[in-house]
């Protein structure tokens, strides 16, 4: 199965008073159309960019530094987002079941974890879109301004970009909307115009749209960490040695004559960053949401906890800004496995790896740790609103 993706970037800038196509601006030390480009490096398979013509040399200027590991091509941008799409997807020569992700250029904060989330939702349930809980309160109008109706705010979303598609079922919508001059504002409602199901999957308060000079304000102060709610984590955990079992330290197995002991594979390590970042965002503890009287637990790899609290968290509105774990062991000797703990955790955690600090250190022989009974961790974690 391919992904592909269709980047819009046909924008004209003009509420955002640049004199430029947005997408060409400078944020941060690089251009917006760049930092929306790598956000997808890691899943597209084929990206299609949709622009002006006029614009297409500069584009390929801010693409060249990347190195991208797979091939571009671009459509001209059309009259409407609609007929934008429509162009991009004549680009592309899909299999039924593969997935087309379709991006605004503009929303270049889009993380990897909600790229990630929509991609699996899309290719489970067919079509998916991000959105985000309204909290005001709506109305909707006539043409006078008087007040018809106050919808439940319940049911309201403000949906996102990347809107995701197995292939077959936007191509069909797209295809027959052209057929019949349907026109519609984005590519979700072409697909419930026909009836077609779409899921809506949790969005990203980040993810916002670039239109107004307030806007690249906005994604300048949030890329320099400005303003953002940071709160702090602490986590403690400990288990004791036992024969037959593989000895498993974030998520690497590490060579030992003993394992530890628990429900799950008993990773002493990554339950302790686990319970820091609970803790953090005042979500108790791991044995609240991986209770060890739960045999779907049993054996479990701690990285796939590790992935479900980053899940917990994120939809509890905070995102890991960076962790550091002190293991406590007399044996067996850690440092050749450390760079390999910190990949896996970072990786688990969608971080780059200079987020992640793994340390270990022994009790010079005292305690149970230094009697060889056992091991304990200690981790300290970041936490920022998203």
């Amino acid at each position: 199965m391919k992904t592909y993706v269709i980047m819009l970037a046909g924008g004209r800038g003009t509420r955002m008073n640049a004199g430029r196509n947005k997408i060409l601006l400078d944020l941060c030390g690089k251009p917006v159309i760049q930092r929306s480009i790598e956000a997808f490096s890691f899943i597209a398979d084929e990206m299609i960019i949709v622009t002006r013509p006029d614009d297409r040399t500069a584009i390929r200027e801010c693409i060249e530094p990347l190195s991208l590991s797979f091939p571009f091509f671009f459509a001209d941008g059309g009259e409407s987002r609609q007929q934008s799409v429509r162009n991009g997807l004549k680009a592309v020569t899909p299999e039924p079941d593969d997935i087309i992700l379709i991006h605004d250029a503009a929303r270049c904060l889009v993380d990897r974890n909600l790229i990630e989330r929509l991609a699996e939702s899309a290719a489970e349930s067919g079509a998916a879109v991000p959105g985000i809980h309204v909290t005001s309160t709506y109305k909707i109008c006539d043409r006078n301004g008087y007040i018809l109706k106050t919808p439940d705010r319940d049911d309201l979303y403000e949906v996102q970009t990347p809107q995701g598609f197995k292939a077959e079922k936007l191509i069909y919508a797209s295809e027959k909307a052209s057929e019949e001059g349907i026109v519609c504002t984005d590519d979700a409602s072409l697909l419930e115009h026909y009836g077609i199901p779409v899921k809506v999957i949790p969005g990203s308060s980040f993810n916002f749209k670039l239109t107004e000079p307030a806007d690249l304000s906005r994604a300048k102060s949030i890329l320099k960490g400005d303003g953002l709610s940071m709160r702090v984590g602490m986590g403690y955990d400990v288990h004791r040695f036992t024969p037959d079992r593989k000895l498993i330290l974030c998520g690497v197995e590490i060579p030992c004559e003993y394992g530890l002991l628990g429900h799950s594979d008993a990773d002493v390590a990554l339950h302790a960053l686990m319970d820091a970042m609970l803790g953090a965002c005042s979500l108790g503890d791991i044995g609240k949401h991986f209770p060890d009287t739960s045999e779907s637990y049993r054996g479990i790899s701690s990285l796939l906890l590790l992935k479900e609290t980053d899940r917990l968290i994120r939809n509890a509105g905070f995102r890991v800004n960076n962790a550091d774990v002190t293991i406590v062991a007399q044996r067996p000797k850690l440092l050749p496995y450390i760079q390999q703990m910190a990949e896996t955790t970072a990786s688990a955690l969608l971080l780059p790896v200079q987020a992640v600090n793994i340390k270990a250190t022994t009790t010079e022989k005292l305690g149970f740790e230094g009697r060889m009974e056992g091991i304990s961790s200690y981790a300290v974690c970041t936490v920022v609103g998203i």
